[in-house]
């Protein structure tokens, strides 16, 4: 009887144990996200002007890209409250930094070495990104409104690679 008691306690002082180095954990966790607020990079958040857009086949060609496109490729980024949160502040700046470097559609008076991909990276799915659409219902086109863009963008960038 004894021993099964001692059992019983080692039982009971063992999740004692695991409760504070769980708790231990979680401070270290939440110590460590309030210190990486002071990092400031992820806060840049400038939309320069627009200088010039590309001639769109049709205002609902336009229309998807502004929904699908526009928050990364293009200088009409509208920034979410959680853009000014570390972490989610870097991969968000990152992201929009890559995208209008890569196409830029309020950029069309320089050279977009990427807008001929257009089409077939929406055909392929990789565009919008499926965290983006997570975040960005508005961004997940019906079959129907995917087609209409690509065809769009078909129409003014040629047909990229097949």
């Amino acid at each position: 009887m004894w021993a099964i008691r001692a059992q019983q306690t080692d039982g009971i002082s063992d999740m004692v144990q695991l409760r504070k180095y769980l708790g231990l954990a979680l401070a270290s966790i939440i110590v460590l996200l309030v210190v990486i607020q002071i990092i400031p990079y992820g806060r840049n958040h400038t939309n320069p002007p627009v200088r010039m857009e590309p001639a769109w086949p049709s205002q609902e060609v336009r229309n998807l890209a502004v929904r699908a496109c526009y928050a990364c490729h293009s200088n009409e980024t509208t920034w979410p409250w959680y853009s000014n949160i570390a972490p989610a502040s870097w991969l968000i700046q990152r992201d929009v930094d890559e995208g209008r470097r890569e196409l830029n559609y309020s950029e069309w008076d320089r050279p977009q070495k990427e807008a001929r991909e257009s089409a077939k990276t929406v055909r392929e799915g990789e565009m919008p990104q499926w965290y983006y659409v997570l975040l960005h219902p508005s961004a997940n086109l019906s079959s129907t409104e995917r087609a209409s863009l690509i065809q769009g963008f078909e129409t003014m960038f040629g047909a990229g690679e097949r």
